[in-house]
């Protein structure tokens, strides 16, 4: 069952990398980049700043926890431990592969920390900005998803690298949104 779950994954990821074009690769090398999302990250500090006044601070400082425990989590916990190679240091695959950026990044990838960081930052944000603004699903999950799909046309990640690494961001968005509620109703309790 596990080696045709991973024929399968292996399949997926050469079918979609496989769909590339020269203008496109570019703009998945942004999308993919360390510094690219500061400005929409900056937008986002300024409106929770605006709409939580003097809560935004608690909610920046949950959103620091949540992006240091989905990091450390996808490394620590499961690149390190599974130590599946991502697909560019594959040498059988190396030759199918188009590798858009020209690098690989580290050796392994399952899950992806970039899938799981940006699924996690999601679920916070959509349970924070839920209540007022009713297309948070489609923005912060959709912004989720591009982010994770770069990883695949870039060539350094699997599917299923993804899809676990999107999955496991959620869960930890989710305890961590919980987390954030139990702290306010404690100190509600102290303070109301």
């Amino acid at each position: 069952m596990i080696e045709w779950l991973l024929q399968l994954d292996r399949a997926l990821f050469l079918f979609l990398n496989g769909i590339h074009h020269p203008f496109v690769d570019p703009v998945m090398i942004f999308i993919s980049g360390k510094f690219t999302w500061i400005p929409f990250y900056a937008v986002l500090i300024f409106i929770i700043i605006k709409k939580f006044q003097w809560e935004a601070v608690r909610i920046l400082l949950f959103v620091a926890i949540l992006i240091s425990l989905s990091d450390q989590i996808s490394v620590q916990a499961f690149k390190l431990v599974f130590q599946r190679l991502r697909p560019c240091h594959e040498t059988d695959l190396q030759p199918l592969i188009h590798l858009a950026k020209g690098s690989c990044g580290g050796s392994f990838g399952f899950v992806s920390s970039h899938a799981t960081n940006s699924f996690a930052l999601a679920t916070f944000l959509f349970f924070l900005f839920k209540p007022f603004f009713r297309n948070a699903a489609l923005v912060f999950f959709s912004w989720a998803g591009i982010v994770s799909y770069s990883r695949i046309y870039l060539g350094v990640h699997y599917p299923g690298d993804i899809i676990a690494g999107g999955l496991l961001g959620i869960l930890i968005g989710f305890v961590v949104w919980k987390l954030f509620l139990f702290s306010r109703d404690v100190l509600c309790r102290s303070n109301c």
